[in-house]
């Protein structure tokens, strides 16, 4: 079974393709369509108005979506912006310290974050510890040791890892260890949003901030990232839209800066609202169709065991999986690490099939729109995988 059904447009765009990186660039349901359209209509129908329903009707119900995904938390602890990326600085920007930012991280962070830490620590603005991924076994108990060991202004780590699909299974108790004075707490959910169930569990919540977006597994595209902010963390953040301002305010207008209370304190500026009129057509077709994200992980497990039966004596077999399917929660991709991974990748795109790669890491991603055939087909092609 699959839901083909639901992703006419994308699959019909270009049937010949397998698409096998849905961790990546998730393929757009037609739901995605409709949204886009109403967004669209309104700023027509509306013009300056618009943002009375944006703000009023369409912000809401996406805090309504996202908060119920992470496991029930406030909606008003969620904000949206364009990317996690803008977060990330507004965090640093925020967080207390008395010196240089003292990060704690992994290795295995995703180019938003690593990149930005390692610029920061060229020009000495932080101080970067990085806890290595590998071994993966140990990976959740080494960090949440290194981050028990104290010193650290900002603690930041990956719920699932984006090159080797492994999972921090240590979030709660990283999450007792965060103060409104430091340290600060940052879950970067984004390959677990709407991939694993309750990726954010409300004793996290009271004390963690949590990042996440549409790209992936929402089906929702770029333009959609939110971040969960704990209540008394950053009540003024020194980087700040004019967005910030509305609502309840935190000072008497003319006496200083004022900024909401709730997580608008971290909003920036206009925005382009059509990514979150997407994400709730596509919310909404999901709750239509009952499908939870427990429902497609279910649907995405049993195709990575087909996969993993039929290429059984191809070359992928003989690639170390760094993300087994035994036991407890699982990521959405396989990952299957070899010194091959590139030319195995060139290869399969030759062949119009859409895998990524990471290094040495090649990545296949499965979703609801694949059924027992696509699994079938991709293992023909790796028989011809050297």
């Amino acid at each position: 079974m699959s839901f083909k059904r639901l992703f006419s447009r994308s699959l019909g765009a270009a049937p010949d393709r397998l698409h096998f990186a849905a961790h990546s660039h998730h393929l757009w349901p037609d739901a995605s369509f409709a949204g886009q359209q109403q967004a669209w209509l309104d700023a027509a129908a509306l013009a300056d108005r618009k943002w009375d329903k944006v703000m009023g009707e369409v912000w809401p119900e996406a805090q309504g979506h996202v908060a119920r995904e992470l496991g029930g938390v406030p909606a008003d602890r969620i904000v949206f912006s364009s990317n996690t990326h803008d977060f990330v600085i507004r965090l640093f920007a925020a967080v207390p310290r008395s010196g240089p930012v003292r990060i704690l991280t992994s290795d295995g962070e995703f180019h938003s974050a690593r990149r930005q830490f390692a610029r920061w620590e060229e020009d000495g603005d932080a101080v970067v510890t990085r806890v290595a991924a590998e071994p993966f076994d140990t990976f959740s108990d080494r960090f949440l040791s290194a981050a028990q060991g104290g010193g650290h202004d900002l603690i930041f780590v990956s719920r699932v890892l984006f090159n080797s699909g492994r999972i921090f299974e240590r979030s709660q108790e990283l999450g007792a260890l965060a103060n409104p004075m430091g340290p600060w707490v940052v879950i970067d959910g984004y390959h677990a949003f709407m991939a694993i169930e309750n990726p954010f569990l409300e004793t996290t919540a009271q004390s963690a901030f949590f990042l996440g977006g549409g790209y992936k597994y929402a089906m929702a595209g770029e333009g959609m990232a939110f971040m969960h902010c704990p209540p008394g963390y950053g009540p003024r953040p020194p980087i700040t839209g004019w967005y910030a301002e509305f609502g309840d305010l935190t000072a008497p207008p003319g006496s200083s800066v004022g900024y909401t209370r709730d997580a608008m304190r971290f909003m920036g500026a206009t925005f382009d609202p059509s990514a979150l009129y997407r994400f709730n057509a596509i919310q909404r077709m999901l709750g239509e169709e009952g499908l939870t994200t427990a429902a497609i992980s279910a649907h995405v497990t049993s195709r990575q065991r087909r996969l993993l039966t039929a290429i059984e004596g191809t070359a992928l077999s003989g690639a170390e999986l760094l993300n087994p399917l035994e036991g407890g929660q699982h990521s959405r991709f396989l990952a299957f690490q070899s010194p091959k991974a590139a030319e195995w990748n060139a290869a399969l795109m030759e062949r119009g099939c859409i895998t990524d790669v990471r290094g040495e890491v090649l990545r296949i991603g499965f979703a609801i729109y694949h059924d027992e055939a696509d699994a079938a087909a991709l293992a023909g092609l790796a028989k011809d995988l050297a």
